[in-house]
């Protein structure tokens, strides 16, 4: 799932990748920071330090050794900073446990001499403790530790940083992604037919506002074609009915021949029937999508092809199947399947023979159409849907006008369906669709 989206939504894979850079960036800061900061502090802590020796080695050193005990017991009243005598039999440890605390010895023994002796401890207890000499005698100073680095702690500065990154990322994210978002369902908008989308021409980014406005010029080019199409095919389905229809009524009046008014009634009939599929394939439509009864469409446009000796169906569709659709449009996909069945799915003096069935598969309905008529050659499978394509000469006749399945494929595409062609194994084509299974 996450991949998914970082794949393929790009509000989400912006914010991924710069949560990334910021918190690589703020951890590579703190990082540089503190290695910036550490040399610094060790030098500040050495010198406050080693202040407070010389202080210390120079009030012992002024007294007498009867008098010292008293000093050092008036130095110890303050917890912080503690003085005791050095014995031969104290167990202490080097001040070497990190880089920082050997950059706070060294530098004590820098200001103080080489015999001065920095440990973490002494005899078990912990501290800064620093041995220096006053005459003959030894002395441990013990004092608090110094801290490496200012600030909050470690899990504090983490959680900021975490935060900061995520609010950070969002707001950049979101500000790439609301144009491109906008963008995007404008076009969708488009492609549904609503041409009066508009963005906004006036943004402060130039590029996005250059962009916008050649979609705008875009939409309402888009918008002038599709009204002089409108008024076009309107105009043509008029001019051309018109002259048919006055010539189907002069051809009954005027031939006396039947089998010639009859040749003469098909052939205009036929014409009648390609400007049906001109207009079909190039009008748009609104769709109207709700829950359909499957096999009550099926039944619907199986029952208006009347005569049995030129088709046959065998249907084996559940009742309780329902597809989402617009009721136009499926209709309009069912009576092209039956009457490309119809044309070119029979055998030599036989009517056809028409399978339907259906079955549900997760979300989809799949509705198989099958012929039992010669086929066509695997070749020219994927060519079938194309406009005004024809296929073999077993499937093609001169009345059909190259548009009934491109006309399916069309439909079936704005329904959010899809449309398989092919063969099958015992002979016929076979159309498979994938249509939206409905609750």
């Amino acid at each position: 799932m996450l991949r998914r989206l970082l794949g393929f939504n790009l509000f989400w894979r912006t914010f991924a990748w710069l949560a990334l850079l910021l918190a690589g960036t703020g951890v590579a800061w703190q990082v540089a920071f503190r290695a910036l900061e550490s040399e610094p502090r060790a030098l500040q802590a050495a010198q406050q330090l080693g202040d407070m020796v010389v202080l210390a080695r120079t009030a012992l050193s002024q007294v007498e050794p009867i008098q010292r005990l008293v000093l050092i017991k008036s130095l110890g009243r303050d917890a912080s900073i503690r003085v005791q005598v050095a014995e031969l039999r104290d167990d202490w440890r080097t001040y070497d446990q990190d880089p920082f605390a050997r950059q706070v010895a060294l530098a004590l023994q820098q200001r103080l001499g080489q015999d001065t002796f920095v440990a973490r401890s002494v005899n078990g207890q912990g501290g800064l403790w620093v041995r220096f000499m006053a005459g003959r005698d030894a002395f441990w100073l013990r004092a608090e530790e110094p801290q490496a680095h200012l600030g909050i702690s470690k899990a504090w500065w983490l959680l900021i940083v975490l935060a900061g990154t995520l609010l950070g990322s969002a707001l950049i994210a979101g500000l790439i992604n609301r144009p491109l978002r906008a963008l995007s369902i404008a076009t969708h908008r488009i492609k549904e037919g609503e041409y009066d989308s508009r963005l906004d021409e006036h943004t402060l980014t130039n590029e996005i506002r250059e962009v916008n406005r050649g979609f705008n010029r875009m939409a309402r080019v888009l918008a002038k074609l599709e009204q002089d199409r409108a008024v076009m095919m309107a105009g043509i389905s008029h001019d051309l009915r018109t002259p048919l229809a006055r010539l189907r009524l002069e051809a009954e009046m005027s031939v006396h021949d039947e089998e010639a008014r009859n040749a003469m009634a098909q052939d205009i009939d036929q014409l009648d029937a390609v400007i049906g599929k001109f207009m079909d394939y190039a009008r748009p439509g609104e769709l109207q999508t709700q829950s359909l009864s499957l096999i009550e469409a099926v039944e619907r446009e199986a029952a208006s092809f009347r005569d049995p000796s030129q088709i046959r169906f065998r249907i084996r569709v559940l009742p309780s199947l329902k597809v989402k659709g617009d009721p136009t449009e499926l209709s309009r996909v069912l009576q092209n399947l039956f009457e490309n069945a119809r044309r070119y799915g029979h055998q030599k003096d036989q009517p056809a023979r028409v399978d339907v069935m259906a079955t549900a598969k997760g979300d989809e309905v799949i509705l198989t159409v099958r012929d039992h008529g010669p086929g066509v050659s695997p070749a020219i499978l994927s060519e079938l849907t194309k406009p005004f394509f024809r296929g073999n000469t077993a499937r093609t006749a001169a009345s059909g006008s190259g548009l009934g399945l491109a006309i399916v494929e069309k439909s079936l595409a704005r329904m959010g369906a899809t449309l398989e062609i092919l063969n099958a194994e015992s002979g016929g084509l076979v159309s498979r669709l994938r249509l939206l299974r409905a609750e």
